[in-house]
């Protein structure tokens, strides 16, 4: 049952900023949905839909078009709105976050706990009027889009914090490669022929981008090594060894704590780049496909680098000698399939100097 029948043409317009969010109403009884219907659309709501079958309501929530507010009433044939809202949890625990107002003529406590339980926002019980029905579902409605407002500010603010960091240990990765590379330009190197490799192998561009925006982090780690180690012109002792290899552990420190898909993916490539498809390279001692496939192409991209540039320790190899060293680690030192996708590349650009990985995100990786 439902109050006057007029009730609605005596109450304001909801603000303009709710007129264009999407409602279902949900409601067996024909007289209930039509007046529902008519009052909202009459307060200017312009996305209104309607159904008397309670097991259409969470197809209709789930669709390509979801509701922003659902008007269900408890009561309906084949599906009580208790099984409806079972059902659609996962719509009102999650973003988007579907707004339920439960209707009912029940008004006892348990009715209210038991809808409340399952995820319901608000209540009308029967009967109510015109009025009260368009007070609650625009205040939970501009709740609703403050919610959305809200969350889409912080993820604003945290990609932010994230790219502020991830360009600060970019400066740092930068700074620790200054010390044995008097150009500073291998990190931004490895990362663009990383980018490439991956085009190459046929990885997805989202894939591509991340990569070579990570890759670049790979030797974060030097930063806390030694000047006396890692620029040691003779060979290294067994414990100066086993200093530098740190350098890994100390690059997935640093980055452990970002939390986007570029930080992880560096931690993952600054722990791993030094491993060996044999079996036999450190960080965790992982063999074949164990290393993640970011990791391998770094390695490759790292180490045709560290070859075919000079550093304060050693003189740069050429092209020749360093392509020939690439092809006798295949299935050795690097990965088969990321070794034959770096020949297909053209090498000769691979040794020049490239642009700051900021300038190469926004062109396309060609493969």
């Amino acid at each position: 049952m439902i109050a006057r029948m007029d009730a609605h043409k005596q109450t304001a317009d909801p603000p303009v900023d709710v007129r264009g969010m999407r409602i279902l109403v949900a409601d067996d009884y024909p007289a209930n949905r039509e007046y529902m219907c008519e009052v909202l659309k009459d307060a200017g709501y312009r996305e209104v839909l309607s159904t008397a079958e309670a097991r259409e309501v969470p197809r209709l929530c789930s669709g390509p078009l979801p509701p922003d507010l659902l008007l269900l009433d408890l009561n309906m044939p084949g599906m009580s709105g208790y099984e409806v809202l079972g059902e659609i949890r996962p719509l009102l625990t999650t973003p988007p976050y579907l707004a339920v107002i439960v209707i009912t003529g029940e008004t006892g406590r348990d009715a209210k706990r038991r809808a409340l339980s399952l995820g319901a926002n608000d209540f009308l019980t029967k009967p109510f009027d015109g009025p009260e029905m368009l007070l609650r579902v625009g205040n939970l409605l501009r709740s609703h889009r403050l919610r959305h407002s809200l969350n889409d500010l912080v993820a604003e603010r945290t990609t932010e914090l994230e790219r502020a960091r991830l360009e600060t240990l970019e400066c740092l990765a930068a700074a620790a490669e200054y010390r044995d590379d008097d150009t500073g330009r291998h990190t931004q190197r490895v990362g663009h022929t990383a980018a490439l490799i991956a085009g190459e192998l046929g990885l997805d561009e989202d894939t591509v981008r991340l990569i070579r925006l990570a890759a670049p982090l790979h030797d974060v780690g030097k930063i806390g090594i030694p000047d006396a180690i890692l620029l040691k012109p003779g060979p290294l002792t067994d414990s100066e060894l086993l200093a530098i290899r740190r350098h890994v552990e100390i690059g997935a420190e640093i980055l452990a704590h970002g939390s986007s898909p570029e930080m992880k993916l560096a931690h993952d490539i600054a722990l791993h780049h030094h491993e060996r498809w044999d079996g036999t390279g450190y960080g965790r001692g992982l063999a074949g496909a164990q290393t993640p496939i970011t990791a391998r192409i770094t390695a490759a991209a790292d180490s045709f680098d560290a070859m075919t540039h000079a550093r304060p320790y050693k003189e740069a190899w050429t092209l020749d000698r360093a392509l020939t060293e690439m092809a006798e680690q295949r299935a050795l030192q690097f990965d088969p399939d990321v070794v034959d996708a770096f020949m297909r590349l053209d090498h000769g650009t691979l040794i020049e100097p490239v642009r700051s990985v900021h300038e190469l995100t926004a062109e396309p990786i060609a493969a």
